[in-house]
């Protein structure tokens, strides 16, 4: 995980469980080039498959003024509609590793996030954002539209009027909107933004580990099948976390009146 050849994402353990990613490519606020996607969804995927130990993940940006300023036009600029296509597999595949990620995934938005940043944002499992935090999906203006997962995660989020207004007119929206809205969970200081969300990451990083992702995707899975179907499925995510080590040692603790040591077995 704490790879030092990363050239565009910085990772830094917190109390041993958390794994704080920031994007940082300041001088392009943080806008995602090829290397970004391809790093990210690296990271991701290895995540995925062996964790390390990491219970929750934290994304931001460097730096106040952006969390990501979305896909990096300058990159893009003379490119052929094959090489658009080819690079666009990259960016589609970065989502889909964020949206599939068994570990709990919360964004600290520092800042704007236009684009292909809003369309990160709304993918991760939930977001804090910070005063100054505000959000764009310009695309239509650029004679596209959001397919970084923008059309279908912003709509899961904020309802599809709403998602049709926004996408729709490209119009800036701020941090309190993103609330009211349902897109941000709460909103913090710029100084404080970080520090009230490693709170919530630890909070979740004490709770059984297989229980968490159990319950993420039974969450996630269930919200797109009907509730009948969404009832079978939760009660067979149940089900893998009765065998485990950490359930046995959760109903210990609670009856020996002491916090839980939970091992992720």
């Amino acid at each position: 995980i704490m790879q030092s050849s990363f050239e565009t994402i910085l990772t830094e353990i917190i109390n041993n469980h958390i794994l704080l990613v920031t994007f940082n490519r300041p001088k392009s606020s943080n806008a995602f080039n090829t290397i970004m996607s391809e790093e990210l969804t690296s990271l991701i995927e290895d995540l995925s498959m062996s964790s390390d130990n990491i219970r929750s993940i934290i994304l931001t940006g460097s730096g106040e003024k952006a969390f990501c300023a979305g896909g990096d036009l300058k990159e893009r600029n003379g490119m052929s509609d094959d090489d658009w296509k080819k690079q666009h597999l990259v960016y589609e595949r970065m989502i889909r590793a964020l949206i599939r990620c068994p570990i709990p995934i919360i964004g600290a938005i520092n800042g704007a996030a236009f684009g292909g940043g809003c369309e990160i944002a709304a993918a991760l499992d939930f977001v804090y954002v910070s005063e100054n935090a505000k959000f764009a999906l310009p695309e239509l203006g650029l004679g596209i539209i959001p397919g970084a997962g923008g059309t279908q995660t912003l709509s899961r989020a904020v309802g599809e009027r709403r998602a049709k207004e926004l996408i729709l007119t490209g119009r800036v929206f701020t941090a309190q909107e993103a609330v009211k809205w349902n897109l941000a969970n709460d909103i913090f200081p710029v100084d404080k933004l970080l520090d009230e969300t490693i709170k919530i990451a630890e909070l979740i990083s004490s709770k059984a580990p297989i229980a968490v992702k159990q319950a993420k995707q039974s969450i996630h899975k269930g919200l797109q099948m009907s509730l009948s179907d969404g009832l079978s499925f939760e009660i067979e995510a149940y089900n893998r976390t009765i065998p485990t080590k950490d359930r046995i040692e959760g109903v210990l603790a609670f009856n020996e009146k002491r916090k839980p040591k939970f091992k992720g077995k």
